[in-house]
């Protein structure tokens, strides 16, 4: 099965560094995979967006145009994004920055405050990672196949070792974001 993922925000919000992190754990679980980011000539604070396709069989482009799954961090990539969601499509929205609810009745939206909850926990700049925690526990099953006690190594993998002392704190938010309830 093909998983469509499109990841959104401002430019130093993580969100190539969340696309990453999922491709990573999909390629651990034997998947076929492609992550194609982009990104406004701004970089910080200027708009980037990432897909992640994620198939049990060779994928064909990496072009996304009807996402299963959007991961919006800021309002402008939810404006954008939340219309191209297929019928029966999740959308994940950092609702400490977006400030308005989809109105359509054919997806499935989960709100998490996670900027609010990175920096109630000392985690400023993890809102990504406390987002793709929700994501994880939401969607794998049915979606992505991957195992969350596996995400420790994908940190351990990705992140370089002159930043170690980062695996932790991504492991910290990440826990938070697949435990929050709401």
């Amino acid at each position: 099965m093909l998983t469509e993922t499109i990841i959104c925000g401002f430019g130093g919000q993580g969100v190539l560094f969340s696309g990453k992190l999922l491709a990573n754990a999909a390629l651990m679980e034997g998947k076929e995979l492609s992550w194609l980011p982009s990104y406004g000539p701004e970089m910080r604070g200027g708009t980037c967006n990432c897909s992640v396709c994620i198939s049990d069989d060779p994928i064909g482009s990496p072009l996304v145009t009807a996402p299963d799954i959007v991961i919006a961090m800021n309002g402008p990539s939810f404006d954008k994004f939340e219309p191209m969601v297929k019928p029966g499509g999740i959308v994940f929205a950092d609702s400490s920055i977006i400030d308005r609810k989809s109105t359509r009745d054919d997806i499935t939206v989960y709100y998490i405050p996670s900027t609010e909850m990175a920096k109630e926990n000392g985690l400023t700049g993890m809102a990504n990672i406390i987002i793709l925690g929700k994501v994880i526990r939401e969607c794998s099953d049915r979606y992505f196949g991957i195992d969350d006690k596996k995400i420790v190594s994908v940190f351990e993998k990705i992140i370089p070792p002159k930043k170690a002392a980062m695996i932790e704190k991504n492991t910290t938010a990440f826990k938070l974001g697949y435990d929050y309830e709401k």
